[in-house]
Formats: C-alpha cells, structure tokens, sequence
C-alpha cells in the first residue's frame, strides 16, 4: 500500500493532496448596519442607489449640501435613458434654494451629470 501513496504522491509533483478550504460562513442579513454615513461633498452620485430613491435622495442632499454652505454641487445620475435625469432637473426646477443648473462639461460628466449653483 506504502508503494501506492508514493506513485500518488510523485504524480502530485512531490505535494500532498490538501483539504479543500472551509466554505465561507453564510451572508446573514443582520450582520449589516442598518444606516451608513456617508461624508457630504460637492457630488452626489445616484449609480449606487435604486431608482425609487433617487428622488427622495436627491432633496435630502440638498438640503444637507445648502445647509453646509455648498454654493455648487453636481449630481451625477448617468446617461441611460434619462429618467433619473429628468427626475432630478424637475426636483432642481422646484427648489427655490436653486438659482441655476446645467450639464456640465464633458470631463465632469457631461449629460450623465447636472451642476447646481445654490443660493
């Protein structure tokens, strides 16, 4: 039997067979936290977020950008087909706090984004 082990062995290149690693404990919902902080700078960008809270979002970081003192901020929705584009610009269009807004240049985005000047 000895000699059966050691033609395995020299077939292996000289290495013993290993164990296969541990599988991975499973993904537990709970380990999660249920917020997170993120810090406030001039962009905000919606690629992360589903699109049923882009709008919600959207005003929430205007009101945390006007409360900071941001005086222009850009929000990058993407270029897609343009639903969270237009769903932003009617949300800019609506806020008194928001004197002008536009696409910016192409290395900033371009139209998968929207500058704001703020009041």
């Amino acid at each position: 039997m000895a000699g059966f082990w050691r033609r395995m062995i020299e077939g292996l290149g000289g290495k013993r067979p290993q164990p296969p690693p541990p599988e991975p404990a499973p993904f537990e919902e709970e380990d999660l936290p249920d917020t997170v902080v993120l810090a406030l700078t001039d962009v905000l960008d919606l690629h992360s977020f589903p699109p049923h809270q882009v709008a919600d979002l959207v005003r929430e970081y205007l009101d945390a950008a006007h409360r900071s003192g941001f005086r222009h901020v850009r929000i990058v929705h993407g270029k897609g087909i343009g639903v969270q584009r237009d769903m932003t610009r009617k949300i800019l269009e609506a806020d008194p706090r928001v004197s002008a807004f536009g696409d910016p240049p192409a290395e900033a985005g371009g139209w998968g984004a929207t500058w704001v000047e703020l009041l």
